[in-house]
């Protein structure tokens, strides 16, 4: 075990952060309204009494945003988890299916799957998470049948107070940290480099943002709002749920 530089993290975070920013742009660059329609419900657009395109579209970006965003910080954070480790234990991206890091610490092989928070996943999710774990257990004694294998759900912020799941332990928020780092406070650490033009690069999503609400706004008003300018709910709702495809 060696001593975690902080200064190493700082800088990965300075490094990378930007890609966390790029690809929330990327993600919502890519977005078409004729897809994320198809995916909402129109019936409860109607029920919240909902009158006009932009707010509409406004929520159904919105949520895109928040749901893409989680993933992709996920994964950011991921990354940073397993440098962090790789500097303290070796630790490096494990090549099993399921494991995200794996290495070794007081003469055990930890296998670790990180999410992003403690409630991450439905029963068949967790059902999958363990198998995996199983199956992971099986690959790495093939060549080492004594190996101690520790099978860890590492979730970077909240709490669980009951970490033994019997098939593998939970730890989140400091726990996790303090597992995969050896620094009680590096969750408290971390949390001000994240920070790191983070002004700058919220101006330029916005930006982004601004744009596709108007753009998705006009083509909402056009395909589905009436010369008035009120919504032809029929015909939204048939572009959802006619079981006659109806080209976008």
């Amino acid at each position: 075990m060696k001593k975690l530089n902080l200064t190493d993290v700082l800088r990965y975070v300075e490094d990378n952060i930007g890609s966390f920013h790029q690809k929330r742009i990327t993600s919502l660059d890519n977005l078409k309204l004729s897809k994320v329609l198809k995916r909402k419900n129109p019936y409860l657009f109607k029920a919240k009494h909902i009158l006009t395109a932009n707010e509409i579209v406004k929520g159904i970006v919105d949520a895109h945003i928040s749901s893409s965003e989680e993933g992709i910080f996920g994964d950011w954070l991921e990354g940073l988890a397993i440098f962090i480790n790789e500097k303290v234990y070796g630790g490096k991206k494990s090549g099993i299916i399921g494991i995200d890091l794996e290495f070794n610490k007081e003469d055990k092989r930890y296998i670790v799957n990180i999410k992003s928070g403690p409630n991450w996943g439905n029963s068949s999710q967790i059902a999958k998470m363990v198998s995996d774990f199983k199956t992971a257990k099986r690959t790495l004694r093939t060549s080492n049948s004594g190996l101690n294998i520790v099978a860890i759900n590492g979730c970077c912020y909240g709490r669980d107070n009951k970490p033994d799941k019997s098939d593998y332990y939970k730890y989140c928020g400091q726990t996790f940290w303090e597992f995969i780092s050896g620094d009680t406070n590096l969750y408290i650490e971390i949390i001000e480099p994240l920070g790191h033009k983070a002004k700058e690069k919220n101006e330029e999503f916005l930006k982004s943002y601004s744009q596709m609400i108007n753009k998705f706004t006009r083509e909402f008003g056009n395909e589905f709002c009436d010369k008035n300018g009120a919504i032809e709910w029929d015909k939204l709702v048939k572009f959802n749920s006619s079981s006659i495809l109806i080209k976008s």
